[in-house]
């Protein structure tokens, strides 16, 4: 039990309801984004209709990779990033390191190999051409950099959502303070009150369970948004005179005395197979640095052990292709800093124990996007009739926190659309901009908020229940196909957003007769 003294009570009350009025439905729209973004990776699969298994890196590289290297520019082997881009293939981005207006970018040319070792592809440009949105994972791309920086150029979307997260902290210390009962509101759920009681009730329940993940979340979002556009900038100018690029190879380079003669590159197909075996699990990414030189090493990134949440990271001899040492994210050797840093993304992302924790932070970011939503009309519901009208809050509240899911979903289907066109880059965030029209659209001409919510549900599950199909009419794989392919996420989300879409509307019509409390909407100006 907290107990505060009144005045101090009241002062909590204040500061845990403008916090989420001022900042709540931005951070409605982070969390929401985020809590999709969670499983990025498998609706990129299902969205594109990815039916290979086999990772890139148990496919034989070593030969391609030489090759690669013979016909790139010398200026570019400073640097390769190994890493997988579409249905399994190999991306290799050869690049050097240099400062464009003060910010840290690589330079170099991309080659996609596919399963038979050919080149499919070849590009030239920066880290932002290679790693942005492409045409078949585009959908992704977009729910993460949504999540990220809202779409907001750089540096400020970060520092936006580093904001929120803030916020986010703010209001989950002011109201784990404000709970009287704590333990006793985990479980108190009255149904036989007034629905205003009743929402109270379901709104603390979801808050107090969801207080722990509030505190990871906030802290470890803020940590990320903070960390590239302050924390990077402030210990560079301290310690490296500003030099970024030195700050960043003391940071993660891989220390030892430079040895700049050519030698031919170990093989790499080796490498691949002793970190498959040390780690239990195929890289998610792989760097050499130094590229055909005697000083070159290889890193390769694993996901957590078994019972771990860090990630870990096996350093390799490049020339020689012989295990040297497990290396930590940051330093040359293990550190408290080092691990904490190293465990902000699968805190944060909820990845540390594949499905199963993904599956947890997705219900918990469902929960916090529920809280969050339900907070504003309580505050809303306690001022009704009051001097003041709140009524263009309650019109933005039902748009944003109804119509985001809704132009989610219809980004979706524009993009199952467009990529067989060729054409997802542009039409995804098109599609979500119409979608958010026309929820905008609804909410200036819905006579009242249950008018106005009703439309926006029923319009949800209707597009939620259509997904499936398009992306069958549109030539994604059928079920059997997948299920052949060792590949049962693709039935697994059809089956979620089958449920999703008729749970919506058989809510709508079971809740026709029983109107919530609400404030009238007053027409748009």
């Amino acid at each position: 039990m907290i107990r505060l003294p009144r005045d101090e009570t009241k002062a909590m009350v204040a500061v845990h309801g403008w916090s989420g009025i001022l900042l709540g439905l931005l951070l409605y729209a982070v969390v929401l984004t985020g809590t999709a973004a969670v499983f990025a990776e498998e609706i990129g699969a299902w969205s594109a209709g990815h039916v290979a298994t086999r990772s890139a890196f148990e496919r034989p590289m070593a030969d391609s990779l030489r090759r690669l290297g013979a016909k790139t520019p010398d200026r570019y082997s400073e640097a390769v990033d190994l890493f997988e881009t579409g249905d399994h293939d190999l991306g290799v981005f050869f690049h050097r390191h240099e400062m464009d207006r003060g910010e840290l970018i690589s330079r170099g040319i991309f080659y996609v190999v596919g399963d038979d070792g050919r080149v499919i592809h070849r590009q030239a440009g920066t880290n932002e051409d290679v790693y942005g949105a492409r045409n078949d994972n585009a959908l992704s791309s977009f729910l993460v950099d949504t999540h990220v920086r809202l779409h907001v150029p750089n540096p400020w979307g970060l520092l936006l959502t580093g904001i929120l997260g803030l916020s986010m902290l703010v209001a989950a210390v002011s109201g784990l303070l404000i709970h009287r009962h704590l333990f006793k509101d985990i479980f108190t759920l009255r149904r036989s009150g007034s629905a205003v009681l009743a929402n109270r009730d379901a709104h603390s329940v979801a808050g107090t369970w969801s207080l722990p993940f509030a505190f990871v979340l906030a802290f470890t979002g803020s940590f990320f948004s903070f960390f590239g556009t302050v924390g990077m900038p402030v210990v560079a100018m301290a310690a490296f005179g500003g030099d970024v690029q030195a700050l960043t190879e003391a940071v993660y380079g891989t220390p030892g005395k430079p040895d700049p003669r050519p030698a031919a590159m170990g093989n790499m197909d080796r490498i691949n197979a002793d970190a498959i075996a040390r780690a239990g699990a195929v890289p998610t990414f792989v760097t050499i640095e130094n590229f055909g030189r005697a000083d070159a090493k290889v890193t390769t990134y694993h996901p957590p052990r078994d019972a771990a949440i860090a990630p870990m990271s096996l350093l390799y001899d490049g020339a020689t292709a012989a295990f040297l040492q497990e290396k930590p994210l940051i330093g040359p050797r293990p550190s408290t800093g080092g691990t904490l840093a190293a465990i902000m993304s699968p805190l944060h992302f909820g990845n540390f124990a594949g499905l199963l924790s993904k599956a947890i932070w997705f219900g918990l970011g469902f929960a916090m996007c529920y809280v969050t939503y339900t907070g504003i009309r309580l505050w809303l519901v306690r001022r009704e009739g009051g001097v003041r009208s709140f009524a263009w809050l309650e019109r933005t509240n039902v748009v944003v926190g109804l119509g985001l899911p809704f132009a989610l979903a219809a980004s979706t289907a524009v993009f199952l659309v467009a990529m067989p066109l060729g054409s997802a880059t542009w039409w995804t965030p098109a599609g979500f901009l119409i979608g958010t029209a026309l929820a905008i659209m609804a909410g200036a001409i819905a006579p009242n908020a249950e008018r106005l919510s009703a439309w926006l549900r029923g319009a949800t599950g209707a597009m939620l229940l259509l997904l499936p199909l398009l992306r069958l009419l549109t030539g994604g794989p059928g079920w059997s196909t997948a299920f052949v392919a060792g590949q049962p996420i693709i039935v697994t989300l059809d089956i979620a957003f089958l449920f999703a879409g008729g749970w919506t509307l058989w809510q709508l019509r079971r809740n026709t007769d029983r109107p919530r409390p609400s404030i009238a909407l007053q027409p748009a100006e």
